[in-house]
Parts: C-alpha cells; sequence; structure tokens
C-alpha cells in the first residue's frame, strides 16, 4: 500500500517542545517513508493556544512555533510539506500555504493526532478520517460530558487509540465510538544509538498536572501527581540519581528535592526536538510513574516517551498501566506497580545494564517501527 495522499493534522506550532514535537513528526516522515505523499496541517483553532516558551506564555501569536517547525522540518527533508492555518487572522502560512486548502481536498486519508484539531471544510472531503487518541481513559470521558468534543469525533470515519488494551476488557469508558489498539509509531533511522554515559541519571520529562482530575461511576482518574505520591520516598532506597524535568507551576518542586530527587527546568532539554534526544541519551535510562487515570484503567498505554527513550538504546523502569498484557517486560522495559518492585527494577538495570540497552533498541524496533505501525493503522482505517 503506498502513493496515498496522507494529511497529518497535529499540535507543531503551538506545541514547539521536542518531545511533543517528535510525537508528532515521526507521523509525517513515517508516512513518507511508505511513499506516501504526505503533507502536516495544524489549525490554530478558534481559541488562543499558542505556547511560546521563550516569554513563557500561551496567546494567539504564533511565530515562535513557526520558526520552530520550519528548522524541524528542514532538518527532516520535509520543509515544503506543511502549513499552518491561522483562524485569528493570520489565514495559511508555511511553505505549503498556497497549496493547503488544494492539498487537503485532495487527500485520501486525513489523520488527526490527539484530535487537536478543528475539522474545517477543507478537510470535509477526505474519505478516510482517522481519529488517534493519545489520552486514553481521558478522551472517552471528555467525548462523555462535552458535546462539542463528541461532535468533533463524531466526523472521523475510524478511531484509533494509545489504550492498546482496548478489545481485550472493557478497560475505556463506553462513548459509543469503535475503539481500536494502536502506538506511537518510531522512526528508527531518526534515532541514532550512541554508547551510554559511564555515570549518569534515570531521567524523565513531564507535567505535575496536565489538567483537572475525573471521576465518573464512582472511580477517580487523575493525574501523575496522584501516582507519583507512593514513590516520594524512592531517591532514598535507591543508588541511582533520579531526575525529573518537570512542568507544571504546581509541581512541589522543594519538597521533591528535600525528598533526594534531581528537579530540573524542562524547558532546556526541549528547546527542540534534537536537544530532547540528547538529553535522552545522555541519560542511563527513564524512571516515571504514568497518570493516575491510566493505571486505574489498565487500559495498556505506553508513553511515546518512553518509546524515545527505548530506540535511544536507554532502558524504560516504568509504572504499569496494563502494557505488560502485550508488550514484553523484564529487559529493556521493566514494570512496577509498587516503591518496592520500582527499587528492585533499578537495582537490576544496573546490575545488567548492557544487557538492558540493547533490549531496549530490540523492543522498540518490534513493536513500534514506524513502517508496521502506520502500514497497520492506514490498512485498518482503509478496511
Amino acid at each position: 500500500m503506498s502513493g496515498l495522499r496522507v494529511v497529518v493534522l497535529g499540535y507543531l506550532v503551538r506545541g514547539p517542545l521536542g518531545g511533543l514535537a517528535w510525537h508528532h513528526l515521526q507521523y509525517v516522515a513515517g508516512f513518507a517513508r511508505l511513499g506516501h505523499d504526505v503533507h502536516f496541517v495544524e489549525d490554530s483553532g478558534d481559541r488562543p493556544a499558542c505556547y511560546d516558551p521563550v516569554r513563557n506564555v500561551t496567546d494567539a501569536d504564533p511565530r515562535y512555533g513557526l520558526r520552530f517547525a520550519r528548522r524541524a522540518f528542514d532538518r527532516l527533508g520535509l520543509g515544503d510539506r506543511w502549513a499552518y492555518y491561522d483562524a485569528h487572522g493570520g489565514g495559511w502560512t508555511g511553505p505549503a500555504a498556497g497549496r493547503a486548502e488544494a492539498v487537503c481536498r485532495a487527500a485520501d486519508v486525513v489523520v488527526n493526532v490527539s484530535a487537536v484539531n478543528p475539522l474545517r471544510p477543507w478537510l470535509e472531503e477526505a474519505p478516510v478520517r482517522v481519529l488517534v487518541d493519545t489520552d486514553p481513559v481521558f478522551v472517552q470521558l471528555r467525548h462523555l460530558r462535552d458535546p462539542q468534543a463528541r461532535g468533533l469525533a463524531a466526523r472521523h470515519t475510524a478511531f484509533f487509540t494509545f489504550g492498546t488494551n482496548a478489545g481485550r476488557a472493557p478497560v475505556l469508558p463506553d462513548d459509543g465510538f469503535a475503539w481500536r489498539p494502536t502506538r506511537q509509531p518510531v522512526v528508527l533511522d531518526l534515532w541514532p544509538v550512541t554508547p551510554p554515559p559511564r555515570v549518569g541519571r534515570f531521567t524523565t520529562v513531564m507535567q505535575w498536572e496536565s489538567y483537572g482530575a475525573e471521576d465518573r461511576d464512582g472511580v477517580r482518574y487523575g493525574m501523575k501527581d496522584e501516582s507519583f505520591r507512593p514513590y516520594l520516598e524512592l531517591p532514598a532506597r535507591v543508588d541511582v540519581p533520579l531526575e525529573l524535568a518537570v512542568g507544571s507551576p504546581s509541581a512541589p518542586r522543594e519538597l521533591l528535592r528535600r525528598h533526594g530527587w534531581r528537579v530540573r527546568d524542562p524547558r532546556p532539554p526541549t528547546r527542540d526536538p534534537w536537544t530532547y534526544q540528547r538529553y535522552l541519551r545522555r541519560s542511563r535510562g527513564e524512571f516515571s510513574v504514568a497518570k493516575h487515570g491510566y493505571v486505574v484503567a489498565r487500559c495498556g498505554w505506553f508513553s511515546e516517551r518512553s518509546a524515545g527513550y527505548l530506540a535511544s538504546g536507554r532502558p524504560v523502569v516504568v509504572q504499569d498501566t496494563g502494557f505488560s498484557a502485550w508488550l514484553p517486560v523484564g529487559e529493556g522495559v521493566l514494570a512496577f506497580s509498587a516503591p518496592e518492585e520500582a527499587a528492585a527494577a533499578l537495582e537490576e538495570v544496573g546490575a545488567r545494564y548492557r544487557a538492558h540497552c540493547r533490549a531496549a533498541r530490540e523492543l522498540v524496533a518490534a513493536h513500534f517501527d514506524s513502517d508496521r505501525v502506520l502500514a497497520d493503522l492506514l490498512a485498518a482505517a482503509l478496511s
């Protein structure tokens, strides 16, 4: 299957951060590698949502994000393959601005990653419109309480979710859409493996709170702050340094430092896609909890950030959301559900570090290779 006209909708100009950028760039680069005629299109939306990490504000000004996107796509050899629609008076901009509407109207497939773009009239003619849910449980809960979000979802023709246990058990709230599992595509040749540092830290890049917790049918679905509480004293139980590049104004940075966590500003490591990759490669591996809601639901979500560590040849010690039902764990990926399991996993990685590094890259190649992930997604969507 090749030669399709594919439009990827994403969040790059409005979210110009290294890890978030890779989340969308790999869809574009991955489809191009499969031989498809691919463009990236982003819409400002009707509410100002452009984040500028230099000014540290969110407003309607896309200039920082436009420069960020231009550098990223140029470096990937996709410099003429993107456009941005500014609904706040700016109209179309970017290298493909002059043909963007025609490209959209001629698309065979539109892939709306994270459903953070509206479907304007020039997108509605595509016969296949794919919604990729990257925030399982919370997306379905939003559809149940927000008619506008549900209405946007209903304008798609195929539904895929990072809740990879969908179909195995009723792990997602039933919002009426037929969700099928998918996972983050990783374009392997964009992720070089370098020798690991002789001495390094286990790190992660995280938001303390992304938005408010949800309660439904007597079940609470919280953020990472709720998942983190049992692990606050973990640094005292292990020999390896643990570092958090943590965002969110509400993050208790001084409390974390008092308990032995190394805390840093996430903006320098995420300045662009390549500073982000360097941060991952300079780490010994990743230690991270997951959103409380993912864990409660056992939805099978696995982080695109963790996939980046694996692609860099770095092992990950991460909280199990049910992904151990489909992803082999024990080498390269070590899952935990309690503080003592987390401490034991970090000790195990230290004891057999190089074996875990080799297994990390092998796992990402076997389960996240963009060629397979995206070919499977298209085949299912077109069926």
